[in-house]
Formats: structure tokens, C-alpha cells, sequence
């Protein structure tokens, strides 16, 4: 074992103290639910699904947006996602597992981290350093929050590759360079974890020159300076380390060339809310970011106020020099300039130790400090996690110094139990806060309430339990603080649409849309604004397209938001809709096509150009459309259920196979969808399977009562197969829900009529039928019949002879009437006349008339893209619905199999009739 690996050794102890620790400042942490980030990087993350292409992890950004887009935040850390997808693997969306995972990092950071404080450290100070790191506050947001598994893992990955470089020099100061090749190995993959892990690097070339080569600085710069004047050669061992630099430095623009191709030499966009400092003019922008120095290093010393959002309002610009906060910047510069003077001038262990904790505080800050380019926030406490080991190194070398005190030992050691104690304390304090987003961001807002972000989120958070009303309280009070908030106003104006306020909605939403950006030509639009803002103007366009009279009025919003960015594909999604709905189906067709120009991989939008095929007439296109749905997402359920009904309707028996599986595939993922039940009894029906279509009619009205549908094909399947017995209560339930069911009273009547021979019972329900609907001639003729069935020859020629006059050419109708009329001159003109013993077979032909009454799927789900949603992030997918408002609606249209059927029966029927022909006559 190598010097470093001796000094470097952590005891099986130490490991147990240092988990037992962290487990009990964390546990109640396993409790808390997916907040914030956690949502976009989770919940709404399709890369964390197994139907998802691996590859396409290298592709998306943290947020699963494609690298290639302009929303895109350009965070690449594709390892990170794939710890989150290994989580769904095995727990799917179970909070639980996820926040285990990132317990379980933090602790094997605090144990790496110790081995490297027993670099610069001794056994005691190490272990108070690694303990004040396990507990302090400031890491609730990285530990507790989900997504900060990103700093875990790449500072797991950036200690590994600092170890590793400490052990690149070899006897009489040679190189080993399987250290060296593993040290850039492992930086390349903590920069897959996150955009930080690449400073690493910096922090193995100070280690090289000033700990592993012993350089001060005077001593480095009079070296540098006999060199350069040729009054000595170049030290054996300087060569050594600027041949091991080079290889860093080499190694590390190659890393960053990548990251630039990743990114496409793109910045991602922020915007002012995001970071107000940044679109500030000078000098007020470098006053505030050098503000922030301080800020972020009083967070690290009193972290008793933490807030999850810093952005917006939280922090005002600082736009003088006259103001009172320089004063901070002045004083941290000084105290950084003082430690770094010391930390490079003179020798010693302790100013080694002072020098490696001031490298990891300040360079892994560098990328989030916006002193060289903008980021995407203000302040961010998981940003603090990579530094905050410096600063606990501080604390524990000054510690250490206090202790040498034998007047202050005491002391000291009363004052870190203290600490830890306190820290603890908050620690598990603060991760409630974390229990879901209502108590995250109400916790912030104690801390800030000059951030309207806060307020939006205390409201998203109601609006996701449906309390509207306090909502929309918190929304205002978003658009009071900060006036210009374009998606605060948003915000309130969906809310008072959900309250069904449509007037102080559209007012609202038109407040947004007068705060956005006049269109310039040629002027791309995201660079000035949040891409998500544009969602004010499909917001107001599916409210206003409620009113029939305002849909070009709508369409003229999609259009607008079109011409302001061109791949904007929620646009093209809702004008499809709308463009449907105003029958043109072929400019529907258009924008969706170029939706999925957008977007091949988005399988609502193969599912809504289906919709548009069948607009179109063109069954066998929208089939091909609804299977693309499933090539991409095989659990598509609205795709499932209505590419199986297009099967069904075809009147292709070689499609039923393929129909029903679907179906079941549907059931299984909607069981409690009574229509998914209803369909497979249709099914079954076409193919003869009785027993089956019962079981599943009544699976379908046991979930729905009043299935319409339903109720009245059980009844018509009771009356197919001979037992009309049964049928008769389902007839009662089917006309308890729906009096007025023509269809249901017809069946009730024939099956009054001849199996009941309740003639009474049979002529109400026909008179009932003529009440409601004087033509019908079906009522009609069977009201006839059952004047025939009273003996009333003379009403029964009249009343067919009116139901002539309603179908002149229905040939049993005229046949009826030439055999009443027959009988009647047979038996004189009394009127009083007697039927012979067969006549229930006439009631028998009136049944044929109407045995072809199979009522056709009405309760369906032809879908299509229901309104956007905004909850001020961009919505860019198509979103499904079930238009349960058609469920009672009579289908006009009947399949091809259906007609055939009708054919058949009716064609019975005449053979029946002349049957009854030769009955009547005496033949």
C-alpha cells in the first residue's frame, strides 16, 4: 500500500459513524414526494421509460428535451438520467426508491470525502470535516430533492478522480500513468453527471504544482524567472509536471469540445425572471453578481434561512456604488484574498490544507457564479454541495487550531457538538419542507416574498388539488409583485377558467398576451423571451373557441404563435383541433403533418392524424395511423380502444382477431371503462359467441347502470337466442333510465306480445312510441298488429293504411293490409270478425320487421386533441381526453355486416309473409 493509500485508509468505524449519521439526519427524507425539478425531470421525463431508446439518453438533455431544440437548458448529464431510469425499472414512479438512492450517494460522498481530508488533514480533523459535511443544511436541496442526484454522483466521481491523480507520482518523481489515464476517465464521467465534475481538473494541477511538487509561489515565479533570463535549464521534475498538465489540459479541452458539439455551440435561453442580474446593464450586473459571492458564502455560514427558488425578485440588483451591500463583496474579497495570499506564499501543511479547501470552494463555484457566462438562476443551495467541502476542511483546520489551545480545547469541542448538534437538527427539519410542493414552496416564501415564482408555485400547488379558489389568491398576489409576469397572469387566467369565469380569463390572458414581445421579421423570438410564455396564446385560443362565432378568431392566435417560432409544435397540435372542428379536415391534416415534422417519435400526434383520416373517409389510412400510434407506445389506450373499433366497423371477420386483443389490451390498462366491455360484447356478437357477448355486456353495465347501449344489445341478444324472458328486465332497466328509448319499447312490446301475450302491455308501449314520434313506422305497424291481435279488423285496415302512407313502399306493410282487407270481405262488413287460431303467427311477421334492431356502439372515444394546459411550463405534446358527453347519442350509421344482416332477415321476413298469406286464406 502506497503512501497516499495509507493516509488515505477509512476504517470500517469510520464508515459506520459516517452512514449512521447521515441516516439519521435523512430518513424522514425517504418520506417526501417528487417536488419542484423533480416533476419535469421524472415525472414528465419519457427517458426514464424502457419503451424509450437508450440511446436516446445521449441525445436529451436532463429534461428530455431533445439537445437539438432551443428550449433545451443544454444540461447534458446523461449517467444521472440513467440512474433515474434504472429507479423506474424497478419501481416505476414509487418516490421512495429514488430518494433511498440519493441517501445512499450522499453517505458514499461523505466516506470518499474523508479520504481525502486524511490527505491534508489528521484522523481527528478529518473526521469532524467529513461529520460537519453530512449534516449541514445547505444539502437538504441535493440530498432531499431528486434531481439533485446530479451533484451526488458527479462529486462521487470528481473525489474518485482527484484520488486517483494523487497517486500519478512514482518513486524519484516519476510518472505512473494508469493513474493519470483513470483521474481522466473518471472526470469524463462526472462530467456526464454534471457540467461541474470538468473543474476537477483545475484542482489536479494546483495539487500538482504547489502539494505534489511542494512549489510556493515565490519559489515557482523566481524559477520561471531564472529560466526565462537562460541562467538555468529546466528542472528534471518541472518537466515531469508540465508533461502532466499538458496531458490534463489536453484531456480537458477535449472534453469541452465535445460538450460545445453536444450542445450545438448553443447557450441554453434564460430569460429576466430567471436571472435578472443577467439582461441588467453595467455596472449594476457586475455589482450583483459579485454580490452574490458573498451571499452564496453566508449560506455556507449561517444556512438558517434556505429557500428552493432565489431567481426573480428574491435578491434586488445592486445598481449603485453607493450601496450598503458592497460593503460585503469588499469584506469576502479580502477574506478570500487574505487565505489565498497565505495559502501560496508560505509553506507547511497548513497552508497546503488552506489551499486545497479555497480550490474546492472556489472552482467548482465557477460554472454557477455567472462571472463568465449566465446561468439559469440567481442562487442555488444544491450548486453549494462540490464547495461546501472546502469550506468544511476550513472549519475543521480551525478547529484543530483552537483545540492545540489547551485554554480553549474545551471550548472548541463544546462548540462543534453544538454545531453538528444544530445543523442535525435542521437538517431533518428541512427535509419536510421537501414532503411535497405545497410545504417546499410555502417554507420559501417565509424566507422570500418578493419572489411572484413562489407564489405561482403555492398556487400550481393548490391548482393540482383542485382548490381553485385559494389558487387563484396566490396567483394574484404573483402578478402584484411582479407586474410584468407574463405566465403569473397566465396563471390566473387558466385558474379562473377552471372556476368557469370566462370573461375574467379572457381579460387575464389578454393582460399576458399585451406584455409579450411585438412580432419583428426575422427576429427569432426565443431569444428574447421564455418559449413557454407563448403558451398565452394557444391558452387564449382554445378559450375563445368555445364561442362558435370566434373559431377564425382562434385560428388567427395558433397563426400568430406560428409566425413567431416556426417549431413550435403545440401550435400546429391545437389548430388541428380546431381546424377540425371547422370541418377542415384537410388543413387539419396539413399541421399535424408538420407537427410530426417536428416530432416523428410523438405518438398522440400519429394518433390525432388518424382522427383526421376518418374525417377524411379513409378508414384504411387512419388504421395505419393508429398503428404507428402503437408501434411507438404499445399501451396507447385511446389508440387501442378506436383502431379496434375501426377493425370492428370494417366488417372484416379477418380483423376481429386483431380487434379484440386490443381491446383486451385496453381493458387491462382502463378496467374500469364500462365502453372497453361494451366492445368486446359487440365483438362477440359478430362472431356468433353468445355466452361470451352476455358476459361481457354485463361486465360493462355492472361498472356503468345506465350503459344505454349496453342495456338495450344484452336485450336484443336475450330476445336472439330464445330467451326474451330475460331479456324483459333488462328492457325494464334499459326504459327506467331511458323512457323514451324507441328502439327498447319496440322490443318490449314483441316481446310482450308474444311471449307474455300481454296485447295491453305491447299497446302502450307502441302508443308510446307514436306519442313521442308520429311517423315511426315501426310503432305504427306494430300498433296495427295488434289491432289484428284485438280482432278490430276495421282499426287495424285504417291504421295500416296510414302506415302505408308513411313507407309506400315497404312490401309487408302493403301485403298486411291486402290480407286484412281479404279477411274482411271474407267475414262481411260487421266488423265484428273472428282471427283463426293462427294468428299470433301475424304477430310473429311483425316481429321480422324489427328483429334487425342491434343498436350499434354509441358510447365511443373518437378523440381528439383536447385544449392546451399551461401551468407556466411549455406544453409540447399532444394531450388525450374521452368525450364522455356522446355516451347517449344514437349511431346514424350502420356496418357493412350489419345492412347484409338486415338484407337477410328481411328477406325471411317476405317468406314468413306469404306463409301467413296462405294461413289467412284457408290455403
Amino acid at each position: 500500500m502506497s503512501t497516499v493509500e495509507k493516509m488515505a485508509y477509512v476504517s470500517p468505524k469510520e464508515i459506520a459513524l459516517i452512514v449512521g449519521v447521515v441516516a439519521a439526519c435523512y430518513w424522514n427524507s425517504l418520506f417526501c414526494g417528487f417536488v419542484f425539478d423533480d416533476v419535469s425531470a421524472i415525472l414528465d421525463n419519457k427517458d426514464l421509460h424502457p419503451s424509450t431508446p437508450l440511446q436516446n439518453l445521449f441525445r436529451n438533455d436532463f429534461w428530455g428535451t431533445p439537445m437539438s431544440e432551443e428550449r433545451s437548458h443544454k444540461s447534458y448529464r446523461p449517467l444521472t438520467v440513467l440512474t433515474f431510469r434504472l429507479n423506474y425499472l424497478f419501481s416505476e414512479l414509487n418516490a421512495f426508491s429514488y430518494h433511498l438512492l440519493n441517501v445512499v450517494f450522499h453517505a458514499v460522498v461523505c466516506i470518499v470525502f474523508l479520504k481525502v481530508c486524511k490527505l491534508f488533514l489528521d484522523y481527528r480533523s478529518s473526521v469532524v470535516a467529513s461529520l460537519l459535511f453530512a449534516v449541514h443544511p445547505i444539502h437538504t436541496e441535493a440530498v432531499t430533492g431528486v434531481v439533485g442526484r446530479a451533484e451526488l454522483l458527479s462529486s462521487i466521481f470528481f473525489l474518485a478522480a482527484f484520488l486517483s491523480y494523487t497517486r500519478s507520482k512514482g518513486p524519484e518523481n516519476t510518472i505512473v500513468w494508469t493513474p493519470i489515464a483513470l483521474t481522466v476517465f473518471l472526470v469524463a464521467v462526472a462530467t456526464l453527471c454534471k457540467e461541474q465534475g470538468i473543474t476537477v481538473v483545475g484542482i489536479c494541477c494546483i495539487y500538482e504544482v504547489f502539494m505534489a511538487q511542494g512549489y510556493t509561489l515565490p519559489i515557482l515565479w523566481d524559477t520561471v524567472l531564472q529560466i526565462l533570463r537562460g541562467k538555468g535549464s529546466i528542472p528534471y521534475c518541472m518537466l515531469q509536471m508540465l508533461l502532466k498538465l499538458i496531458v490534463l489540459m489536453f484531456s480537458t479541452l477535449l472534453l469541452v469540445v465535445i460538450r460545445v458539439q453536444v450542445i450545438q455551440s448553443q447557450l441554453p435561453v434564460f430569460t429576466r425572471f430567471d436571472n435578472p442580474a443577467a439582461v441588467s446593464p453595467s455596472p449594476a450586473r457586475q455589482l450583483t453578481f459579485n454580490y452574490l459571492l458573498p451571499v452564496n458564502a453566508w449560506l455556507l455560514l449561517n444556512p438558517s434561512e434556505l429557500c428552493c427558488d432565489w431567481t426573480m425578485g428574491t435578491i434586488p440588483l445592486v445598481e449603485s456604488l453607493l450601496d450598503a451591500r458592497n460593503i460585503a463583496t469588499i469584506t469576502f474579497f479580502c477574506v478570500l484574498g487574505s487565505l489565498l495570499v497565505f495559502s501560496l506564499r508560505y509553506p507547511g501543511d497548513s497552508s497546503k490544507t488552506v489551499l486545497m479547501a479555497l480550490c474546492l470552494i472556489v472552482l467548482p463555484f465557477i460554472p454557477a457564479s455567472n462571472l463568465f457566462f449566465p446561468v439559469g438562476f440567481v442562487v442555488a443551495e444544491r450548486v453549494l454541495y462540490v464547495p461546501s467541502m472546502g469550506f468544511c476542511m476550513l472549519i475543521a483546520h480551525g478547529w484543530r487550531k483552537l483545540t492545540s489551545n489547551s485554554v480553549l480545547r474545551k471550548l472548541s469541542w463544546v462548540f462543534l457538538s453544538l454545531v453538528l448538534f444544530i445543523h442535525a437538527l435542521k437538517t431533518l427539519h428541512r427535509n419536510w419542507d421537501w414532503e411535497s410542493e405545497y410545504t417546499l414552496f410555502m417554507s420559501a416564501l417565509k424566507v422570500n416574498k418578493n419572489n411572484a415564482k413562489l407564489w405561482n408555485n403555492v398556487g400550481h400547488a393548490l391548482e393540482n388539488e383542485k382548490n381553485f379558489e385559494r389558487a387563484l389568491r396566490f396567483f394574484i398576489q404573483a402578478t402584484q409583485v411582479q407586474p410584468d409576469d407574463i405566465g403569473a397572469h397566465m396563471n390566473v387566467g387558466r385558474t379562473y377558467k377552471n372556476l368557469n369565469r370566462t370573461k375574467e380569463a379572457e381579460e387575464s390572458y389578454l393582460v399576458a398576451k399585451s406584455l409579450m414581445p411585438q412580432i419583428i421579421p426575422g427576429k427569432k423570438y426565443a431569444a428574447r423571451v421564455a418559449p413557454n410564455h407563448l403558451n398565452v396564446y394557444i391558452n387564449l385560443a382554445n378559450l375563445i373557441r368555445a364561442n362558435e362565432s370566434r373559431l377564425e378568431e382562434a385560428d388567427q392566435l395558433y397563426r400568430q404563435a406560428i409566425s413567431m417560432r416556426p417549431d413550435f409544435k403545440q401550435a400546429y397540435i391545437s389548430r388541428g383541433e380546431l381546424l377540425l372542428k371547422m370541418n377542415k379536415p384537410m388543413q387539419a391534416k396539413e399541421a399535424y403533418l408538420r407537427a410530426l415534422e417536428l416530432d416523428r417519435s410523438n405518438a398522440d400526434l400519429w394518433y390525432n392524424l388518424a382522427i383526421v383520416y376518418i374525417e377524411l373517409k379513409d378508414p384504411t389510412e387512419a388504421l395505419n395511423n393508429f398503428n404507428r400510434a402503437l408501434e411507438l407506445n404499445p399501451n396507447h389506450k385511446l389508440a387501442l380502444f378506436n383502431s379496434a373499433l375501426l377493425m370492428q366497423e370494417s366488417g372484416d371477420a379477418r380483423l376481429r382477431p386483431e380487434a379484440k386483443k386490443r381491446l383486451l389490451s385496453y381493458v387491462s390498462e382502463e378496467p374500469q371503462d364500462a365502453n372497453g366491455y361494451f366492445n368486446l360484447g359487440m365483438l362477440a356478437m359478430d362472431d356468433k359467441k353468445d355466452a361470451e357477448a352476455e358476459t361481457w355486456m354485463k361486465k360493462a353495465i355492472k361498472l356503468q347502470a345506465s350503459f344505454r347501449s349496453a342495456l338495450f344489445n344484452l336485450a336484443l341478444l336475450y330476445s336472439q337466442t330464445a330467451k326474451e324472458l330475460k331479456a324483459l328486465p333488462v328492457l325494464e332497466e334499459l326504459l327506467r333510465y331511458y323512457p323514451d328509448h324507441t328502439k327498447g319499447l319496440i322490443l318490449k312490446g314483441d316481446i310482450l306480445m308474444n311471449q307474455k301475450k300481454d296485447i295491453r302491455g305491447a299497446k302502450e308501449c307502441f302508443e308510446k312510441i307514436l306519442k313521442m314520434d308520429p311517423n315511426n313506422v315501426q310503432g305504427k305497424h306494430n300498433l296495427c298488429v295488434v289491432y289484428f291481435e284485438e280482432r278490430d279488423l276495421l282499426k287495424a285496415e285504417k291504421c295500416l293504411v296510414e302506415t302505408l302512407a308513411l313507407a309506400p313502399h315497404e312490401e309487408y306493410i302493403q301485403r298486411h293490409l291486402s290480407i286484412v282487407r281479404s279477411k274482411i270481405a271474407s267475414l262481411g262488413t260487421g266488423g265484428a270478425s273472428v282471427i283463426p287460431t293462427e294468428k299470433t303467427t301475424v304477430a310473429e311477421e311483425g316481429k321480422a320487421t324489427f328483429a334487425n334492431l342491434k343498436e350499434v356502439r354509441n358510447e365511443q372515444k373518437t378523440t381528439r386533441t383536447p385544449d392546451s394546459n399551461n401551468k407556466n411550463k411549455g406544453q409540447g405534446k399532444a394531450k388525450k381526453h374521452e368525450e364522455k358527453n356522446n355516451t347517449d347519442k344514437e349511431t346514424k350509421k350502420k356496418s357493412t355486416k350489419e345492412i347484409k344482416d338486415i338484407e337477410k332477415k328481411r328477406v325471411a321476413a317476405l317468406k314468413r309473409l306469404e306463409e301467413i298469406e296462405r294461413i289467412l286464406n284457408g290455403e
